[in-house]
């Protein structure tokens, strides 16, 4: 008889260890589901804000500080005409230029930020005067706009400073933050480390100054 209780508790107790295992599984597996899904999701969020916004080099998003708009701004006083940013990111630089009055277009090759800039714009009232694209930079003209900031990485100044030559007017003034161009030479300056900004006056950097080239045809006496 005490035997036959023995061997009972036994397998009660087996049943019990075989049950506990069987939930300490299940809550391992739901507890791994969780962790995995919420980082696909963190991935699937984040990826867009981090991933290269231009396809020729990697160019991270990085925002702009409040520095660098203000010094953008001051680069821009006395200018008119329309507003380019190239790789405008969640569009702060053409939402701050839209408020000063210009029309402001913005160029992105994410998805994410440009809906995010565009809801940015409508939430701040500037919706009206402010366009974003989502599009790859080196497939865009930029000819028909007098005001250009880009926010580059040295690895990409070069061809575009080649590529912004050869399409804006000699009117044009391309402001550059964080990384000056290779070749020229910048008509103003302002701000320090990574809030420092350059501005460059196309018809200095071309030297396509407006001269007088007519000739006076000389009479004879």
């Amino acid at each position: 008889m005490a035997k036959a209780l023995a061997n009972g508790s036994q397998a009660a107790g087996t049943q019990e260890d075989c049950e506990g295992g069987s939930r300490r599984r299940s809550w391992g597996l739901l507890v791994t589901a969780g962790v995995g899904g919420t980082l696909v999701a963190l991935y699937a969020v984040a990826t867009p804000f981090v991933a290269p916004a231009l396809r020729k080099v990697c160019l991270p998003f990085v925002p702009a500080t409040s520095a660098q708009i203000q010094n953008v701004l001051k680069m821009l006083e006395n200018r008119s005409g329309s507003l380019v940013d190239i790789g405008s990111g969640d569009g702060r630089i053409v939402i701050a230029a839209a408020k000063k009055g210009f029309k402001a277009v913005g160029y992105e090759l994410n998805p994410w930020l440009v809906w995010y800039s565009r809801y940015r714009a409508w939430r701040d009232g500037v919706h009206q005067n402010t366009r974003f694209y989502i599009s790859d930079l080196w497939k865009v003209s930029f000819s028909h706009y007098t005001n250009v900031v880009v926010f580059g990485v040295p690895q990409m100044m070069p061809q575009l400073e080649k590529k912004l030559e050869e399409e804006l007017e000699c009117n044009a003034r391309i402001i550059a933050c964080r990384f000056p161009f290779p070749c020229w030479i910048p008509d103003h300056t302002t701000g320090e480390g990574i809030d420092t900004v350059w501005a460059y006056d196309l018809k200095h950097s071309r030297g396509c100054e407006t001269k007088n080239l007519e000739i006076t045809p000389e009479t004879e006496s």
